[in-house]
């Protein structure tokens, strides 16, 4: 990993190791330019301790090399770089290691090194849809510190949303007595946590009582859009938890809800926007992609709205 940074009048006078820190470096990160890498100020190499003066140009190396991932056929790469790498993970499968799924996440497979893959968000196992994978510490660090990724999905679920768009501000906790599931919870309740979500129709098949909508975050909650669509009358086809077909959430208010889970047998979830701006160079970066075949063939009014260009879905 390589850095190149001008010190700024405020920096004037400091040691160069509180300036490397202020580039957002971690103490460890700091510990291995020194032990292991290179460090120069306008051309000469110094040590951490160096008094570095506006206008100074800082370059620091460190060996900490993850090379480009692995090219797995089921997990498309949209975009990579030395930094990190845009993927689309398929349904199915854990974001990153846990007990029982040591051998087969998407960190896992993608991973051509020693050296630990960082995921900037996480999916579900049941989503799909669009990753950052940061291949550096440093790197997720700086994407973190963003606060700014734009994320927006599409999901097919049971009804018709009217109004056909919205905003549902709900807070959001967990089930007592439940590791795993999450109810919208009442106005004065202090266990609940506040939640954002913004929704508008894409399509609705009258014939099947489902709809396919985009949902953007404002918050990032587990389980948030899942819950936030079932407390609305709307739970996810295929969802296992919330879903009319659940044993913790059931409902007989959609008579197809047993076909349509059988004909997609997961959540039909998908990460399918992303913007952000680049933690290195700055620049403003976005990322669509189209549902899996699991979510588009519940309906041919899903396949005809989305035909042509995605970006028209997304602000």
């Amino acid at each position: 990993m390589e850095f190149n940074y001008v010190v700024t009048s405020e920096q004037d006078g400091r040691a160069l190791k509180s300036v490397m820190a202020s580039m957002g470096m971690s103490r460890n990160m700091i510990k291995r330019v020194k032990l292991y890498g290179d460090l120069d100020v306008n051309g000469e190499h110094v040590w951490v301790n160096h008094i570095v003066h506006e206008g100074d140009t800082i370059f620091a190396r460190y060996p900490d090399d993850v090379g480009d991932l692995n090219k797995i056929p089921n997990i498309p790469i949209l975009y990579e770089d030395k930094y990190f790498a845009v993927v689309c993970k398929p349904s199915g499968m854990v974001t990153h290691p846990t007990h029982g799924h040591l051998d087969d996440s998407l960190l896992t497979a993608l991973n051509s090194s020693e050296n630990p893959l960082h995921p900037v968000m996480r999916l579900d196992r049941e989503t799909s849809g669009l990753m950052v994978v940061a291949k550096t510490g440093h790197i997720h660090k700086l994407f973190s510190e963003q606060h700014c990724i734009s994320k927006q999905y599409m999901a097919a679920v049971y009804g018709k949303y009217e109004p056909t768009s919205g905003t549902i501000n709900e807070a959001i906790k967990r089930r007592e007595n439940s590791v795993m599931i999450r109810d919208v919870a009442s106005p004065d309740d202090p266990d609940g946590k506040q939640s954002i979500t913004h929704y508008n129709e894409i399509a609705y098949d009258s014939s099947l009582d489902i709809s396919l909508i985009r949902f953007k975050l404002e918050t990032g909650r587990c389980h948030q859009i899942r819950v936030h669509s079932t407390y609305m009358g709307h739970p996810l086809v295929g969802d296992g938890l919330y879903g009319p077909n659940s044993i913790d959430n059931p409902s007989e208010l959609f008579p197809l809800s047993i076909e349509l889970d059988k004909k997609c047998p997961r959540v039909a979830l998908h990460a399918a926007y992303l913007q952000f701006t680049h933690p290195i160079t700055n620049e403003v970066m976005s990322f669509t992609s189209l549902p899996s075949d699991e979510i588009l063939n519940l309906s041919p009014e899903f396949r005809n709205q989305l035909t042509g260009e995605l970006d028209r879905f997304f602000i």
